[in-house]
């Protein structure tokens, strides 16, 4: 990805370069997953699994046929889709077994800690991220939360960033169940087409599940390298 050039003074054409789409693709990019990085870090259980969802809501949204910056945007939204689990306590986070029903009540309450967190920011509210992060746990059927919207009334970056989600959590190891194998998943997210998820994304994730793997595979990989 190509970065903006470097200007000595934010005046003039670096101003112009400040409000640019090249801007929000580069130094709020790295930020976004500086920031999704650190959620990660609160739970082993969940490590690079922003990087996974970002990666993997880019790709469905580049074979859905959008275009290369709003991939880009939902690619930023989905390194930042957890931000609010940074006031979920840990205990919660990690807990083995059942939560309980207040457990669960703070839970629910990440997509909108995200949001609030993230709404000062005036580049990613314009550009549709804060009501990506902030819808990403609704339902097609309307009983998903924080506002019980269904359908088309979801951003279609929440949508694809909930089969996302969804996939790279079912992929890992949590504190209450082992990881699924990738035919497993497939057959989950196909099952809950139409009910959780939006037929037309889980259709474009069906066609593209060969290449998701081996791109989840290929991130694994290189996790263990550096690790």
């Amino acid at each position: 990805m190509k970065r903006p050039s470097a200007s000595p003074t934010l005046t003039g054409s670096s101003r112009e370069c400040i409000g640019s789409a090249q801007f929000v693709t580069t130094v709020l990019h790295q930020f976004a997953e500086s920031l999704g990085n650190a959620i990660d870090a609160k739970d082993p259980y969940t490590s690079k699994h922003s990087d996974d969802v970002a990666e993997i809501s880019c790709f469905l949204a580049v074979a859905m046929g959008l275009t290369k910056r709003e991939a880009d945007i939902i690619h930023v939204a989905g390194h930042l889709h957890d931000i609010g689990k940074i006031g979920v306590p840990d205990l919660v986070l990690k807990k083995r077994g059942s939560l309980t029903p207040s457990e669960w009540a703070a839970i629910q309450k990440h997509p909108q800690a995200g949001a609030d967190i993230l709404k000062p920011v005036t580049a990613l509210d314009n550009i549709g991220v804060v009501e990506m992060v902030l819808h990403h746990h609704e339902r097609y059927d309307g009983k998903g939360y924080p506002k019980r919207l269904f359908g088309t009334q979801i951003p279609l970056g929440a949508r694809i960033i909930a089969v996302a989600d969804t996939v790279s959590a079912m992929l890992q190891n949590r504190p209450y169940r082992s990881a699924k194998n990738y035919q497993k998943v497939v057959e989950e997210i196909t099952r809950c087409s139409g009910t959780q998820f939006d037929p037309r994304v889980v259709e474009v994730f069906r066609q593209s599940a060969s290449f998701i793997e081996k791109l989840v595979s290929n991130e694994k990989a290189v996790l263990k390298r550096v690790s």
